[in-house]
């Protein structure tokens, strides 16, 4: 087996798409705009969790420049160098997600941006289950997905094989309902990166907070 073989797949993807991913996606709109709805409903100087943090850029950057703290994790070490190099300010860890300690009620705020795709169901699960956890009560969560019923399918993404797993739109918002998550709102798009050859494709944005009982 080849060390390329031994690695997450998403980490042999995105150190392949490097800065590129973030001329595709920087600047979609609702990104920009999820990132502003969380803002604006954290506490001053919020302990921020970045969850496939890519090149910082716009999420890392954004909650810096709002006088926020963050931790970025993205399992691609190539991302972590671009991340450390664009947003100093903010703390980025090479590593999956899935393998980290989360403390309970540690984070005012949790982003997770297009970050689960290449995890199974029960992955997705698990892990929204620990963010949900790791949230401190009240503190609120941004949680971006490409809604499909679909699971280790094979597809070209920017040029790229990958495989894909996701859900549905209504059994992803029931998924983080069961984690622990309550759905505040819901926001549906078409997106088209900006890639040659890229096609428009789904985006699902769900505005989430942990409930005050913790539960």
């Amino acid at each position: 087996m080849s060390h390329e073989d031994q690695r997450p797949p998403a980490a042999v993807l995105f150190d392949v798409l490097g800065p590129d991913y973030e001329k595709a996606f920087a600047q979609a709109p609702a990104h920009l705009a999820a990132l502003d709805w969380l803002i604006e409903r954290l506490p001053p100087a919020a302990r921020t969790l970045d969850v496939g943090s890519g090149t910082g850029r716009p999420t890392a950057a954004a909650l810096i420049e709002a006088g926020h703290t963050v931790l970025g994790v993205d399992v691609s070490p190539v991302m972590v160098e671009l991340a450390t190099r664009q947003v100093p300010e903010a703390e980025f860890r090479c590593g999956d997600i899935r393998e980290l300690p989360l403390d309970a009620d540690s984070f005012d705020g949790v982003c997770v941006f297009f970050s689960l795709l290449q995890m199974t169901r029960a992955e997705q699960s698990a892990l929204t289950r620990r963010l949900a956890l790791a949230l401190r009560p009240g503190g609120h969560l941004v949680l971006a997905t490409v809604p499909a019923d679909v699971e280790d399918l094979d597809v070209v993404f920017m040029g790229q094989p990958v495989r894909a797993t996701s859900f549905a739109e209504d059994d992803f918002i029931g998924m983080a309902e069961t984690a622990g998550l309550t759905v505040l709102a819901r926001h549906s798009t078409l997106f088209s990166p900006d890639h040659p050859g890229a096609e428009p494709e789904p985006h699902l944005f769900l505005h989430c907070r942990r409930d005050e009982t913790g539960r």
